[in-house]
Order: structure tokens, then C-alpha cells, then sequence
């Protein structure tokens, strides 16, 4: 059994202190339902922010990683291996896409984009929306809205910022300089705030009268989470480029950029690259969870649970609701800080993304039952705090 005092203690002195963790050691996943290292079980509706779509280690992810890892797991990219080839195929049925490249996160799928962008196109200036999150390395850092991840970091090459969900704005800011548009369909780290249909089909046709690339970040909405494979399909807008992680190895790392046609082309040997992107044994873990959303019918269940999830949100009392699917945000008076420690007490994990919001991003396999139990904690907890 782990020490979880001993373990905090040694986590200060050997690691980086970048993380603010809540006062819980997890040792255990299946499903919704995580444990701790004092065999407390919680509900979890943070999913590894938005990663295990499928539950903690469904058992046929797990199958396949036993399988893969028996017979290859890692060769680099400079050989074929044939998980990579069948995956990056899937990838290009799923997505309407021409060419996928693979990576390791969700910040490298953007810098790749962001590369990829320089290399079609000849211009580095980006635009991005305000509330935007895209990742904290330097490029994508520089596409990241909040201040205080990009102050301690300049200089860096910084978009310029617009209104999200305002056309006026983006059209005045995008021009014949402007290598591309990059947009969250659903800003998730803001807040979970959802971007209006006309808005992204306005900023296809911006981009196109210009010359400009569209860059769809789903790192956070893919694979089922919005209630459509991939948020771009509620407004039936196809990006130039679109940036995947989180949610595609079922809970191993993994990245993808792809692109579309003579886009996709741009990228010649030599121009971008990773050691330990696509490789064998992650390959067979992503086919293997895209397998699970579609045997389980897990985007027509994120559809159908989110808008129950919403619904009985409504009866809280909040400021607003906001989301699509399973990926929820809700505004609220009280201290959200204090509720998500008040629901850590009484067995549910939530995220805060701010003072006054609660984001909700469960697996996609949760239940009925288990959002009940979630929204009651939340009323109990919002009780105590007024």
C-alpha cells in the first residue's frame, strides 16, 4: 500500500514543481471509477482531462497493448511498420482528411501545424482567438491566449488575438500576410465555450478569400467527446489542418496533424520528424480504442448522456450551461475551487478551469446512475457553500 505522505514528500524533492495535484494518490481504473491509495473509490468526470473517452483501461485496449508489446514495440520511423500505415488510414476515413503525421501530445500536433503552415504557405503570421489554449511549448505557447503562459516566455512568435465567435473581427484581422486562422471548435480550457456553426463556416470562407490556411485544434473534442467524432462535423466545415491527441491511444500518449491535399504535400523527408511518434505498440493502442467507440457506439452515447448531463445540470441553479456531448462547462456564484475539494471529499473528481466554472468531461462509457450521483454531489456541495 502507498504511503501517500511519503509519496508527496517525494514527488517535491524529485520533481518539477509545475503542477498544482489535488491531495489524492490514484493507484486503480475501470470504467468511470477510479481508486486511491486508501482504497477510496471516486467517480471520475476529468477523464484525465478529456483522455479516456473509453474508461480506464477498457480491456480491449488493454488486450491489444499485452498483444502489441509481446511482439514489437518500438523500431523509430525509419522503418515501416504496419499498425502506423492502418492507423494513419482510419485516421483519413474518420477525419476527411488527405495525410496524417504522427506525434506524441496534443502541443506537438500544433507545432507540427504550425510547421506545416510556414512550408505551404511562406508566412508565419497566425491568428487565434482570445480564450484560446493550445499547448505551452514555444509555438504553440505563442498561439495561447492567457497572458500569464506567455509573459515569462517572450519573446515569442505571438498570434494576434480576436474575439472568439466574432466575424467582423476575424475577417478585419486575417490578411494577405496571414499564413493561417487556428481555432478550438470548443475552447475547452476556457471554459468549455462552443463555437456558433456560422462563425466557422464565416472563418472558412475568411481563410479562403485570403489565401490562409484553417487550422481546426480537436485535440480536446475528438474521438466522440462532442458528440460527433470530431467537432468540425457540427458545422460540416473541413479545416486545411486539424490537430488530434488526448483521447485517440485510450489513454497512452499520442498526437496527430493531418491535412488535405496539396497542404498535406507541402511537407517534404527531412522537414518535420519524432522518435517515438506513431510507433508500433501506441499504433495498436489507438486502432484498438477506435475500435471500442465504434463496437459500443460511444459518439451516439456522448450525444445522448451529454444532453441528460445538461439537463439535470439545469436544476442547480447555475449562471449558464454550455457544451456539447460529454463536455460540459457550467457557470456557477459559488467558489468552484472549494466545490471540486468539497466533491473530492465525497467521492467525485471535477476540474475547475476558473473561479466561477466547472468544466465536466467524463469517459464516455459513464452512466445515467453515475451522473446522478455526480450532479447530486454538486448540489450538496454548492448547499454548503451558500
Amino acid at each position: 500500500m502507498i504511503d501517500k505522505k511519503e509519496l508527496i514528500k517525494r514527488e517535491s524533492e524529485a520533481i518539477f514543481q509545475t503542477y498544482t495535484r489535488q491531495n489524492v494518490a490514484l493507484v486503480r481504473g475501470s470504467g468511470a471509477t477510479v481508486w486511491d491509495s486508501d482504497g477510496r473509490e471516486y467517480l471520475d468526470f476529468v477523464a484525465g482531462i478529456a483522455v479516456n473517452n473509453v474508461g480506464h483501461c477498457h480491456p480491449d485496449v488493454v488486450e491489444a497493448i499485452k498483444k502489441q508489446a509481446e511482439t514489437l514495440i518500438h523500431t523509430s520511423n525509419l522503418y515501416y511498420t504496419e499498425n502506423q500505415v492502418v492507423l494513419a488510414e482510419e485516421l483519413k476515413k474518420l477525419t476527411g482528411m488527405s495525410k496524417a503525421y504522427f506525434c506524441n501530445s496534443g502541443a506537438e500536433s500544433v507545432e507540427a501545424a504550425l510547421k506545416l503552415v510556414r512550408r505551404a504557405t511562406g508566412k508565419s503570421k497566425i491568428v487565434a482567438a482570445e480564450r484560446s489554449f493550445h499547448g505551452r511549448t514555444l509555438g504553440a505557447l505563442g498561439n495561447t491566449y492567457k497572458p500569464i503562459y506567455r509573459e515569462p516566455f517572450r519573446p515569442l512568435d505571438e498570434a494576434t488575438f480576436v474575439p472568439y465567435n466574432d466575424q467582423e473581427a476575424l475577417k478585419a484581422a486575417v490578411t494577405q500576410e496571414s499564413g493561417a486562422v487556428i481555432l478550438e471548435p470548443v475552447q475547452g480550457e476556457a471554459g468549455v465555450y462552443v463555437a456558433d456553426a456560422d462563425y466557422l463556416r464565416a472563418a472558412r470562407q475568411i481563410c479562403d478569400d485570403v489565401g490562409a490556411l484553417l487550422i481546426f485544434d480537436e485535440v480536446q473534442t475528438g474521438f466522440g467527446r462532442t458528440g460527433k467524432w470530431f467537432a468540425k462535423e457540427h458545422s460540416g466545415v473541413l479545416p486545411d489542418i486539424i490537430t488530434l491527441a488526448k483521447a485517440m491511444a485510450g489513454g497512452l500518449p499520442m498526437g496527430a496533424m493531418l491535412a488535405t491535399g496539396a497542404v498535406a504535400d507541402a511537407f517534404q523527408r527531412g522537414d518535420h520528424g519524432s522518435t517515438f511518434a506513431g510507433g508500433a505498440l501506441i499504433s495498436a493502442a489507438a486502432l484498438a480504442t477506435i475500435q471500442v467507440i465504434q463496437n459500443e457506439n460511444l459518439v451516439q452515447r456522448s450525444a445522448e448522456l451529454g444532453a441528460y448531463l445538461r439537463a439535470e445540470l439545469k436544476d442547480l441553479g447555475p449562471r449558464e450551461i454550455r457544451g456539447l456531448g460529454l463536455m460540459v462547462g457550467m457557470d456557477l456564484d459559488a467558489d468552484c475551487k472549494a466545490l471540486v475539494e468539497n466533491a473530492l471529499q465525497n467521492g467525485v473528481l471535477l476540474n475547475s478551469t476558473s473561479e466561477h466554472t466547472i468544466r465536466l468531461i467524463p469517459p464516455l462509457v459513464v452512466t445515467e446512475e453515475q451522473i446522478d450521483r455526480v450532479v447530486k454531489v454538486i448540489g450538496e456541495s454548492l448547499k454548503k457553500a451558500s
